[in-house]
């Protein structure tokens, strides 16, 4: 069980360096989208001022044609001043056409690159928040593992003392053995020391019975005689 905690352990800690790299990618992203967001706005004050200085341009030009004409006589006048005013209007239209449309482009891209960067900022919170729960797994395994620790060194103690009692109890069983087999062995030897004395004694009382059994017969014959 200590095996497996320590391993879970080292999965999450490589699980939090993931994290961590993950995190580092998606703050280098959110600054890299809010420098080109900062890229753009300045672009896009550019072009508005751009704009600008060429509908001035386009003013002083017309204002420059209409004095030409006035010069060249009144009797063209109304017609150069009409002609001028359209020239003015369609210049007029078309640099407020480009300067919407540069608008537009500019808060379409704008659009897409916040929700990019909301994207990121997001998915940032979500990683943020599984390394945090990835540091309170870890804290908590690591309480588990210290714990456990602690059992086992306990376990450990107990198991040298349990074998401490048991080495002596078996010393004693031994010594007890040994007294045992020198008991049994000196009671086989008187075993074996009686045996040769009943084998003996079985001897000398075949020789007597042989030797009455002939006296017997000696003094059956003297009396029969």
């Amino acid at each position: 069980r200590l095996d497996d905690e320590m391993q879970k352990r080292e999965d999450a800690e490589k699980s939090l360096v993931l994290f961590r790299k993950d995190v580092d990618d998606a703050t280098l992203s959110r600054l890299e989208l809010e420098r080109r967001i900062e890229l753009l706005m300045d672009e896009m004050g550019f072009l508005k001022k751009l704009h600008e200085e060429e509908l001035r341009d386009m003013e002083v030009s017309a204002q420059s044609q209409q004095a030409q004409a006035e010069a060249q006589g009144e009797l063209r006048q109304p017609e150069l001043t009409a002609a001028l005013r359209d020239i003015r209007t369609q210049y007029e239209s078309i640099a407020v056409r480009n300067l919407q449309e540069a608008e537009e482009w500019y808060k379409s891209k704008f659009a897409d690159l916040s929700d990019a960067a909301n994207r990121n900022h997001e998915a940032l919170r979500m990683a943020k928040q599984e390394m945090n729960e990835s540091r309170r797994q870890i804290q908590s395994l690591t309480c588990e593992v210290d714990g456990l620790k602690g059992m086992n060194a306990a376990l450990q103690r107990q198991m040298q003392e349990m074998e401490d009692e048991f080495g002596e109890e078996i010393g004693s069983y031994q010594e007890a053995v040994g007294r045992l087999e020198q008991e049994i062995q000196r009671m086989k030897e008187e075993m074996a020391r009686h045996l040769r004395e009943y084998q003996d004694l079985l001897h000398v009382k075949m020789a007597l019975d042989v030797e009455i059994a002939a006296y017997r017969t000696l003094l059956e014959g003297e009396e029969s005689r």
